[in-house]
């Protein structure tokens, strides 16, 4: 049972909500197997849902890396290997991804995935990055998590969760949403992320003709986005899908619809606020050569 805090809008204040019977647990154990209690106080609602990334949804960035916007529309961004872009920014926070890849003999561009996130606020940063392993093990955990350039482990047992607060009163969650690889982060006011590490499977490896060595899996990322309180003047290779009145460029139809603008969103390091159309005033903090050193 929950019940939906007032508010000044009186929409569901002092609702009480109650969760459905197919899933009675906001945070069931087995999360790859069974749905979380989700409650919405907007819509007066408790509905059942993994606690994943969908990578069919809104907001969604998957593979190598394909793209959902804000507006529907699915495209691939592939910026470059080593490179760092910002995925999203913003007055008030910006998100920052770093690209590793491959570039088989032959082929005139690079194979990428997103091997880091960083999103910075105020005067913190928040990574999240998948460790570079030779071979895949889905019950080892391979997400590295680093709060202000130090290393933070994420309980597995109780609430499965590291939380912090911040400037008086904004929240920083990360809540495991399976055993190993998985979790939900969770900035108030600003963004909600599921973030799942996963790898090149030898028959994905085949198919798609990537040819990765022997020696690295390329862990990546899998992440979908939900914003909370964006301007319209959000911009970034995702965020500026999110503005009213945009109109996506990339040829809607085709295989593999491309997003171009690397030039644009470049930035210096994986947590540097600074590219041609970054909007992010933030400082930066002592946390950043430990936050690149970790990654490159």
């Amino acid at each position: 049972k929950f019940t939906c805090p007032a508010t000044a809008e009186g929409r569901c204040s002092n609702v009480p909500l109650i969760c459905p019977p197919e899933c009675p647990l906001r945070k069931p154990k087995k999360n790859r197997r069974n749905k979380g209690c989700y409650i919405d106080c907007n819509t007066c609602e408790a509905t059942c849902k993994f606690r994943r990334a969908n990578c069919e949804g809104y907001g969604s960035i998957c593979y190598d890396p394909r793209f959902v916007g804000g507006d529907g529309v699915m495209f691939y961004f592939h910026g470059a290997t080593g490179s760092d872009f910002a995925l999203v920014t913003d007055d008030d926070f910006q998100i920052n991804a770093h690209f590793i890849g491959t570039r088989p003999q032959g082929r005139t561009r690079d194979f990428t995935w997103i091997q880091a996130l960083s999103v910075m606020f105020d005067t913190h940063n928040l990574v999240l990055a998948a460790k570079r392993v030779s071979k895949w093990d889905d019950k080892v955990d391979s997400l590295i998590v680093r709060w202000d350039g130090e290393n933070i482990e994420i309980p597995t047992d109780g609430e499965a969760e590291w939380r912090i607060t911040v400037d008086g009163d904004r929240e920083v969650i990360v809540e495991r949403t399976d055993d190993t690889n998985s979790v939900r982060v969770t900035i108030t006011g600003l963004v909600e992320m599921d973030v799942k590490v996963t790898s090149i499977g030898v028959e994905e490896n085949r198919v798609h003709k990537y040819q990765i060595p022997s020696d690295d899996v390329f862990a990546h990322l899998e992440t979908q986005f939900k914003f909370k309180n964006l301007s319209d003047s959000v911009d970034g290779v995702l965020g500026q899908t999110y503005k009213s009145g945009y109109v996506s460029p990339v040829k809607v139809g085709v295989a593999m619809p491309m997003m171009g603008g690397e030039g644009y969103f470049k930035t210096p390091s994986l947590v540097s606020p600074l590219c041609k159309r970054c909007r992010f005033n933030g400082k930066t903090t002592k946390s950043e050569l430990g936050a690149i050193s970790m990654v490159v």
